[in-house]
């Protein structure tokens, strides 16, 4: 008779030692002990996966860190060996790529700070902070033949209001970034629900795959090819994006257009 307390207290001692990969996988009656037993599969196995994305995230972000490091050494190595070189163009060079450095950085600091929900909550108007998020990126898409648009009346909800502006103003780059060459398109929207509010982004450009769309908020997962420019991002744009929404108890749903392009709702409970 105790022998499904012992499995369990056996599984339950590997655990403690740091091994996640077995299961107990009780057999016979459904009961108390085969309740427990599979309540206790589910925990491991959760666990398993949470620390296998934690290691491929520490993993991505040790590589794109090194990378702009890299660049910074060999750049300073050309000059030491070359005492002629113009320093201007080196100082130029150094600059961007440490300010690429600081930008993944400060996103990195970005997403721990989401994750961990440690953050101050208050009233916040989606329908104002798109509004800023789209005057802020205006003349970037100007730049780039896009036209801009945002609209929606008073939409309350509960949060932090750097981070939902900075949610928001992911979004709008990326939809920028990722558009047709000319003569490119941006919606943004926000609305009231029954026991909901939604902001919405919504832009044209090359038509997604629905494979890859469950992988583009993923860390250091770009759903193009990498866009050499000043404004390529750092490859966790979407990721931020996930995590804000989920630290405010919301959903994003990112959907591909029947003809062109993408929609990106993201769902909120309502101020009360």
């Amino acid at each position: 008779m105790l022998a499904p307390l012992t499995r369990i207290t056996n599984a339950t001692r590997r655990a403690a030692e740091g091994s996640l990969s077995h299961r107990i996988e009780l057999e016979g009656r459904s009961d108390e002990f085969r309740e427990l037993a599979d309540a206790f599969d589910t925990m491991l196995t959760r666990l398993e996966a949470h620390i296998a994305e934690q290691q491929r995230f520490a993993a991505n972000a040790s590589h794109e860190l090194r990378t702009p490091l890299a660049i910074s050494r060999t750049l300073l190595d050309v000059a030491r060996n070359d005492p002629k070189r113009d320093t201007g163009e080196l100082v130029e060079r150094l600059h961007a790529v440490n300010a690429r450095a600081i930008d993944l950085t400060e996103a990195l600091l970005m997403l721990s700070r989401a994750d961990q929900r440690s953050f101050t909550r208050g009233y916040v108007d989606l329908s104002l902070v798109a509004e800023e998020a789209t005057e802020t990126l205006l003349p970037l898409a100007e730049r780039r033949g896009i036209s801009l648009e945002a609209s929606g009346d008073i939409t309350p909800t509960i949060g932090s209001q750097a981070l939902l502006l900075q949610m928001t103003t992911n979004l709008v780059h990326n939809a920028i970034v990722h558009n047709l060459p000319t003569q490119g398109a941006i919606w943004v929207s926000t609305s009231v629900h029954p026991g909901s509010v939604m902001l919405t982004v919504e832009n044209t450009g090359k038509k997604l795959s629905p494979q890859l769309v469950p992988t583009l908020t993923e860390p250091f997962q770009r759903g193009t090819q990498r866009v050499r420019d000043d404004h390529a991002g750092v490859g966790l744009g979407l990721a931020i994006v996930k995590s804000i929404t989920q630290a405010h108890d919301g959903t994003l749903t990112i959907t591909p257009a029947l003809t062109e392009g993408s929609a990106s709702p993201l769902n909120f409970p309502p101020h009360h």
